[in-house]
């Protein structure tokens, strides 16, 4: 499935059933394992889990590749791989102390004097 597609697919899941600020994330420069980082927010273990199924489910449907998804069980955080894009679905308060949005960002360039000191 041609990656473009495969984020909108996943963006999509994520709006149909009312996720809360949903974040892309470009990682391509960070990480070789995928390219995007997905990221939104669940209001209970119900919705999490909701939201991570939608996305697998649709994806699915729409004959991409679910590569797996993990933290089901406790429905806190649950991470839905689809190989070039990782979906982490959080509470608010899972989203908040872990910050995956500053983990991700790229770092500001030092210059060459400021290295020097």
């Amino acid at each position: 499935m041609e990656f473009r597609s495969l984020q909108k697919i996943a963006v999509d899941a994520l709006e149909d059933i009312k996720a809360k600020d949903i974040e892309v994330l470009n990682t391509s420069k960070l990480s070789a394992l995928f390219d995007r980082v997905i990221i939104a927010t669940g209001d209970s273990n119900r919705h999490v889990k909701s939201l991570a199924r939608n996305v697998h489910d649709k994806v699915r449907c729409a004959g991409g590749q679910v590569i797996g998804i993990e933290g089901e069980d406790s429905g806190e955080w649950v991470l839905v791989d689809l190989g070039d894009i990782v979906v982490h679905v959080m509470q608010p308060v899972v989203r908040s102390y872990y910050n995956l949005e500053e983990l991700w960002k790229v770092a500001p360039k030092r210059s060459k004097k400021a290295v020097e000191e």
